[in-house]
This record gives C-alpha cells, structure tokens and sequence, in this order.
C-alpha cells in the first residue's frame, strides 16, 4: 500500500514545522481505504490530567484531520476552514502512546464538504470522533498567508511506502 504524504504548513499549530510549541503532525493520504491517516504519539506536555491528552488537543487534532480529508483528491487549492464540528469523546485519549487520526470525506461540494475524523487506540477502538462541516475559505484569509502561500506551493508530496 502506497500513501502520499500531505504538505505541511511552517507555523501551523498541528502541522507546521517552525512552529515550537506546536504538534509537527504528519498526514497520508491512504487511496486503498479512501481517507488520510496519520500516525502520532503525544508527550505529557499536551496532557490535561496525569496521562490523558487535553480536550481541547484531542478536538485540535480531529479538526485537523477531518479538514485535511478534503486533501485526498491531492488539489491543495482545496483547502477549507471549520464552520461547525462536533466532537464525541468515547474513551479517554492517553498521552505517550501510539495514536492513529483516520478522516474521511462523507460529501464534497464546490464551496463546502461534510467530513468526519476519529483517533484510534492501539487497540483499534475509537477514542474521540467528529463530524463537520466545512466551507471554501475566504480570499480575504488567502490573501494573508505571505510566505505560507509559497510553502504549501512548493510541498511536493512523497510517496512513502
């Protein structure tokens, strides 16, 4: 199986690479299971109880994820914000263990996408999903982006096997 790793941003708070205090995640699309994936373990330095990631990460993480579903078709042009999501947490998301983010896309529109995430325990149950909807992203917020324009424009994806 074959997966193209996602481009990633510079300051993003899940995904950019200069951004210090942020995540660093990386995404896959997988095209044999038709969504993205990517594979995390978060330190106690994102945990809110001794040992249980904090909230507020773990629907971070969906949001990311379930947003980045959109991705799959590899037009980076694509690329949309958050207009409503809505987080279930089912088990607790436990820090310093391997964790997977699955996103799919439910239906995709011109100027809107309804997509779904999940993370996954080494087990295989779920530990948080969402649902969401989301909305082609404004050009006044495009017009912003400066050097992080040029940054996904340069992102070659890689395949990695």
């Amino acid at each position: 199986m074959k997966k193209l790793r996602q481009p990633t941003s510079l300051k993003c708070f899940a995904c950019g690479r200069e951004n210090p205090f942020g995540l660093k995640m990386e995404w896959f699309n997988n095209y044999d299971e038709n969504r993205i994936e990517a594979d995390f373990t978060l330190s106690d330095n994102y945990c809110s109880y001794p040992g249980v990631v904090h909230g507020g990460i773990v629907a971070t993480i969906l949001d990311e994820t379930a947003g980045r579903a959109v991705l799959l078709s590899n037009d980076f042009n694509r690329l949309m914000v958050t207009l409503k999501m809505e987080v279930v947490y089912k088990k607790v998301t436990p820090t310093n263990t391997p964790l997977k983010a699955i996103g799919r896309v439910i239906k995709n529109g011109t100027g809107r996408a309804q997509v779904e995430g999940e993370i996954l325990l080494p087990d295989g149950s779920v530990s948080a999903k969402c649902s969401a909807l989301l909305y082609k992203m404004p050009q006044e917020v495009m017009d912003n982006w400066g050097s992080e324009a040029e940054e996904w424009a340069r992102t070659t994806p890689k395949v990695e096997e």
